[in-house]
């Protein structure tokens, strides 16, 4: 249950890639999930959660995103060019109202509102500049890794194909789901420059921006994993499936359903 009403966060929704490891011409965002849109999970969850506002970043197959997020009556916000998360994020800085900017992805449909919830409250407690969710994965491939220091203080994000082999043994990985200061958050991704394997504008170098400029970090690890899952490929999907349907079997036990 889910107490906390968040009217000061704004939810800023990545959607605009195609998502091509997905081998379909229908964008990611809009693959079924239980007979609905993957993005309509993350939608549920930011209004269940009671944010001030949702932002959705479209670009790829832009029509059908904003058709499939109008009932939840978000601000949509075109990439015109998919150069990056940071510049996806950097593109609603004119539309974000809310003094905290959520950070989710339009293809990571498990996540539920109480972790969420433990976030914000957290963030907001520690007067973080940025505070960011981990989990621990026994096979850690395709995603950031999280470095920490001697006090277990997040210092920076690694991308994986920015990593070394002494980095890729880590297997505290990045969510992609972040809680910035709305300040902190702009002013860093207008320093980020494309310098990396990928010539793209990361997100995650922020992290390390604000950490090198003594401003807080923060960290939230959850032990479920299957929480913060972003769905990539057929496989991912039909996990996901397998997922959800196990979790509303539990749920429907839990209350005697």
């Amino acid at each position: 249950m889910v107490d906390t009403a968040h009217a000061d966060v704004s939810a800023v929704i990545l959607a605009a890639g195609k998502g091509t490891r997905m081998g379909s011409e229908l964008a990611k965002v809009l693959h079924p999930l239980a007979g609905r849109p993957l993005i309509a999970h993350v939608l549920d969850t930011c209004q269940s959660l009671g944010v001030g506002q949702m932002v959705v970043v479209v670009g790829w197959q832009r029509t059908a995103v904003e058709a499939a997020v109008a009932p939840w009556h978000p601000r949509c916000v075109l990439q015109d060019r998919q150069l990056g998360t940071g510049h996806a994020v950097r593109v609603t800085e004119d539309a974000v109202s809310g003094a905290t900017v959520l950070v989710l992805c339009g293809d990571c449909p498990m996540t539920p509102p109480q972790l969420l919830d433990a976030l914000l409250v957290r963030h907001r407690a520690s007067g973080a500049a940025c505070t960011g969710i981990a989990a621990r994965m026994r096979d850690p491939s395709g995603y950031g890794r999280m470095i920490v220091d001697a006090q277990g203080r997040l210092r920076r994000i690694v991308e994986h194909k920015d990593a070394t082999t002494e980095q890729r043994a880590i297997t505290l990985v990045n969510s992609g789901i972040y809680a910035f200061r709305r300040e902190a958050l702009f002013r860093c991704l207008a320093a980020v420059t494309p310098n990396n394997t990928q010539g793209e504008y990361y997100l995650t170098d922020v992290v390390g921006m604000l950490a090198a400029g003594g401003e807080g970090v923060e960290l939230v690890e959850t032990e479920d994993v299957a929480s913060v899952l972003g769905v990539n490929t057929p496989a991912d999907l039909a996990q996901a499936e397998q997922l959800y349907a196990q979790r509303r079997s539990a749920g429907g036990a839990r209350s005697g359903a």
